[in-house]
């Protein structure tokens, strides 16, 4: 399923990806694409690819090692009205455009199209304090879009996001991922559209 979508995709995120990276550097400059070390499943972490929709070093003064965990929010869920964010950036995370260029990782294997979103080490240790069964997360491929994206990530607790990604995991392991997959890359589109 993630490569037929891929594939037959490719003729519309191709061009959109293009399109964007010219945008991107044209209005900020370089480096158009943001990279960084993320844990895609129980045992691989990759160094994946996404448009930079902030200023430069963002991720330097915004991290899980940098800021407090507040109001019991682990996951680190950067607020669409932060400074950090470019005007070309704002643009590309309101039309979910930002992870586009992580298709390139779905064809390598790396990723699904749905899965739970990938984290960063430091994500999953501060996660990890509070809720030992962070790892049951992990027991599918990560993917662009999942079901938490679709009721809003800062809409959860981190509790109830780990409880939902968990049950997404088991539900796919029962045997639903491709009719699960459907819906919710359905949703996330009709979601993007409006």
């Amino acid at each position: 399923l993630d490569l037929l979508l891929t594939v037959a995709g490719a003729v519309v995120w191709v061009p959109v990806v293009r399109a964007v990276a010219l945008a991107v550097l044209v209005s900020e400059g370089r480096p158009v694409f943001y990279r960084s070390r993320r844990r895609v499943s129980s045992d691989e972490v990759v160094l994946l690819t996404k448009f930079r929709t902030m200023v430069r070093n963002a991720d330097k003064l915004v991290n899980r090692d940098t800021v407090p965990v507040a109001s019991d929010t682990r996951f680190l869920n950067i607020p669409a009205d932060s400074p950090l964010y470019t005007r070309i950036g704002r643009f590309v995370e309101r039309f979910a455009l930002t992870e586009l260029p992580q298709l390139w990782h779905v064809l390598r294997g790396d990723m699904s199209v749905v899965g739970n979103r990938p984290l960063p080490q430091n994500v999953i240790d501060c996660l990890r304090e509070e809720y030992p069964q962070v790892s049951d997360r992990f027991l599918t491929r990560a993917g662009l879009t999942g079901p938490a994206q679709l009721v809003g990530r800062e809409a959860l607790t981190d509790g109830e996001r780990l409880e939902l990604e968990a049950a997404y995991c088991r539900a796919c392991l029962d045997g639903y991922q491709a009719k699960l997959d459907v819906v919710i890359l359905a949703a996330t589109i009709f979601g993007v559209l409006g």
